[in-house]
């Protein structure tokens, strides 16, 4: 991140928030999305916290330190705007039916599946730092210092997310099997 850019945008250069919104709003999207489970309520969220952070950007201290404080402002705006017992919507794609020549990836929709159904099931906090670990690879350090909290208490949310992703995936093997077995 350009630190320059950070520090004009500081002190109220509109043009220059402007670009550093272009660099990160993907990457504040894929995290909002990913830890949300819900792109229209994504990019609500994101706008949310992209309010949040230009009217707090006068108060970043460390110019430097932008992108972690943004993603700290995006993960707290994930919280705060998550129904807490919402019935999730399932995502439906289109998918080509007139491909006979390549291979058949049918057998990995059930696995897909599943890992949606499992990861939605873990709370946000969880589902934040394995977001923030896994997919935009952040060390544990920090994602504990992203968003706030201590090294333990993030390396402990990542054992259990992964832990309930890992069960969700034998429970549906068991059960393959066991359907398996029937048809035999």
């Amino acid at each position: 991140m350009d630190r320059d850019l950070v520090v004009r945008a500081r002190s109220g250069d509109q043009a220059a928030f402007a670009d550093l919104v272009h660099q990160v709003s993907d990457s504040l999207f894929g995290i909002a999305r990913r830890i949300l489970r819900d792109p229209g309520l994504a990019e609500d969220v994101l706008q949310n916290a992209l309010v949040t952070i230009w009217r707090k950007l006068p108060h970043l201290r460390e110019p430097e330190r932008f992108e972690a404080w943004a993603y700290r402002i995006l993960v707290h705006a994930c919280y705060a705007d998550a129904p807490r017992n919402r019935q999730w919507a399932s995502t439906v794609r289109v998918l080509p039916v007139d491909r006979a020549g390549e291979t058949d990836d049918i057998a990995s929709f059930p696995d897909r599946d599943e890992l949606e159904q499992a990861f939605r099931r873990l709370p946000l906090d969880q589902r934040a730092v394995f977001v923030l670990h896994h997919h935009v690879g952040l060390p544990l350090v920090a994602v504990a210092e992203t968003l706030g909290i201590p090294d333990g208490t993030a390396r402990s949310r990542l054992h259990y997310a992964t832990r309930a992703l890992r069960a969700a995936f034998e429970a549906s093997r068991a059960h393959d099997h066991l359907r398996e077995g029937r048809r035999a």
